[in-house]
């Protein structure tokens, strides 16, 4: 079973940074696409948007383009972990963030209704 543990989340003022740690566990392919979902408050975590994604086998990485100059998305692969790095951060960044894995794809996943497993989410609040 696929198991993914999130940190890192908290407070922040407007203009200051957090990163997000993702731990997974229970695969043991390389195909595997790890995507950070920012959930709006009032909806459902799939109706959310895929802010980044990474693909394990060749570490081939996307960031939505209106956060590219704000996140990056990275991993370690021998700690098994992804990373959202998020700098700049906006009151408009809060949210509840979510890490989540498909396997078995071939590149990116950029869907959140694509993604199999998810973890149990950690909240990032941004003062003005």
């Amino acid at each position: 079973v696929v198991q993914l543990v999130e940190s890192g989340g908290g407070s922040v003022q407007a203009g200051g940074s957090v990163q997000l740690t993702c731990v997974a566990s229970g695969y043991t392919t390389d195909s595997v696409a790890v995507g950070w979902i920012r959930q709006a408050p009032g909806k459902e975590r799939e109706e959310g948007e895929v802010v980044a994604s990474i693909f394990i086998g060749h570490d081939s990485r996307w960031v939505k383009d209106s956060e590219q100059d704000r996140f990056t998305i990275s991993q370690d692969k021998a700690k098994n972990t992804v990373y959202l790095q998020m700098n700049n951060l906006k009151p408009e960044d809060t949210a509840k963030y979510y890490c989540a894995a498909v396997v078995g794809v071939r590149w990116t996943v950029r869907a959140p209704l694509e993604y199999d497993y998810w973890g149990q989410g950690t909240q990032v609040t941004v003062s003005s």
